[in-house]
């Protein structure tokens, strides 16, 4: 286990004295094995206050829009992946598996099953796409005042709403 000695006040020098006054502190050294050093984290770390989470702040566009948008990327790149890996182990194993079976499978579905897979596909792609043009725009420099990213943030979500509005009853 680590010892530090303490020293008196009385065997200080007054140098030191002075600078703790004004709030310098002297250092201490000490020799430790990587186990001991380990230790000492740990025993600080313990200490340090838990950092606050997303529950404690408000919601706001901004923050929401880009969580989305990194999300829709994700899901889009995901399905795009899945269809592409899909064909092409078929393809592989001999498994008769083309546009004319897909098409087959996707018309024996229930009208509602065909319009929630549309919804599925269209509002993240029409979300993805106008948030992407919105970046854009603000690596031209334009819009990045705080009432032009709110205002593009607006104009985000109505085209996500007409566009995946129409792509999905189309």
């Amino acid at each position: 286990m680590l010892s530090i000695a303490r020293q008196s006040i009385s065997a200080v020098p007054r140098r030191q004295l002075a600078g703790a006054a004004l709030g310098v502190r002297s250092l201490v050294t000490i020799k430790a094995t990587p186990a001991e050093e380990q230790a000492i984290l740990v025993a600080q770390r313990k200490n340090r206050p838990s950092s606050p989470h997303l529950q404690i702040y408000q919601p706001q566009l901004t923050w929401i829009l880009s969580s989305f948008h990194r999300i829709t990327g994700v899901g889009l790149a995901a399905g795009f992946y899945a269809v592409t890996c899909t064909y092409a182990f078929t393809s592989l194993a001999g498994i008769p598996f083309d546009t004319a079976t897909l098409v087959s499978v996707v018309a024996g579905l229930p009208v509602a099953a065909k319009v929630g897979l549309k919804a599925a596909a269209s509002f993240p792609f029409a979300f993805h796409v106008a948030n992407g043009v919105r970046h854009l725009v603000w690596d031209f420099g334009k819009e990045l005042t705080l009432k032009g990213v709110y205002r593009t943030g607006y104009v985000v979500l109505g085209f996500t709403a007409l566009v995946g509005t129409y792509l999905t009853f189309l």
